[in-house]
């Protein structure tokens, strides 16, 4: 009989943790939701999966960097709104793409049909994480493309990925970016194992595509990512601290604005994972 998988355990987390929210709603003695937050807090490492936004920031090359712009000052305040020190404030004008720096792409970025932003509950921004570690075969090979053997190599170790999970490749891009003219991805039979096979909420990397830059910059274009957010799967893209999570047993959650129509935004994503 093979063991008990890590792999089911992290399947089960999100519903334990809400589960316990539940159980200890409905006893005083036990504090709570708000108790529960401080166990959360207190017992478990919380990792920012998300690179800092600003004009520097790595994006797709197709799209221009950040735009930052001051639209009022502390002292322009005091001449619009009067001489009143209780008006004086700072705010910025901001212009970026919606898919800059760490970034989430939902269906309707390549599918006409597909989904849109506004039409994602908040119980859809957490997630199962499935952590593929493939930064070995990536030092080897900058433009390596992780295979669907690789992803069963990967349940052998560590057992079945559960339906409605995230699966994220770490490749160890995010700590070279800039650097390397290519960089890795998804062979397009992994990804069809995950969506038709283990049917994955979505996939996230820490490179500008899902694609490795090879078959992106082809003929066949980003025929990953198209395939990825046409099945109605969401894409995360530029992800960072990777190596930072174990490879089951912890909840990512995947935040972005509530636009209406969008087809998808910066994000800040985390994760909160077992401590050890």
């Amino acid at each position: 009989m093979k063991k008990v998988s890590g792999l089911m355990a992290a399947a089960a987390l999100a519903l334990a943790l809400c589960a316990a929210a539940l159980a200890s709603c409905k006893s005083e003695k036990k504090g709570g939701l708000w108790a529960l937050l401080d166990e959360l807090k207190a017992d478990y490492e919380w990792v920012d999966l998300s690179r800092e936004v600003s004009p520097e920031t790595v994006h797709w090359p197709g799209f221009d960097p950040l735009e930052v712009s001051v639209k009022y000052s502390f002292e322009d305040t005091y001449r619009d709104f009067g001489s009143n020190e209780n008006n004086s404030f700072l705010a910025y004008l901001y212009t970026l793409p919606g898919q800059y720096g760490t970034h989430t792409d939902v269906p309707g970025h390549f599918d006409p049909a597909g989904r849109t932003t506004d039409r994602y509950g908040a119980k859809e921004l957490a997630y199962p994480l499935v952590v593929v570690d493939k930064t070995a075969a990536v030092a080897a090979d900058p433009g390596y493309a992780l295979t669907a053997q690789d992803l069963r190599d990967f349940e052998a170790a560590h057992g079945k990925i559960p339906a409605g999970a995230f699966v994220v490749f770490r490749s160890g891009w995010s700590k070279v970016a800039g650097k390397e003219a290519r960089y890795p991805g998804w062979d397009i039979g992994a990804l069809e194992f995950l969506v038709s096979e283990r049917d994955v909420a979505g996939v996230g990397h820490e490179t500008p595509d899902t694609d490795p830059s090879a078959v992106g910059e082809s003929d066949v274009g980003m025929i990953g990512e198209n395939y990825v957010l046409d099945h109605g799967k969401l894409n995360v893209e530029l992800l960072q601290n990777l190596d930072t999570l174990p490879v089951t047993g912890a909840v990512i959650f995947i935040t972005f604005p509530l636009i209406k129509d969008g087809t998808g935004f910066t994000s800040r994503v985390f994760a909160i994972a077992p401590k050890g």
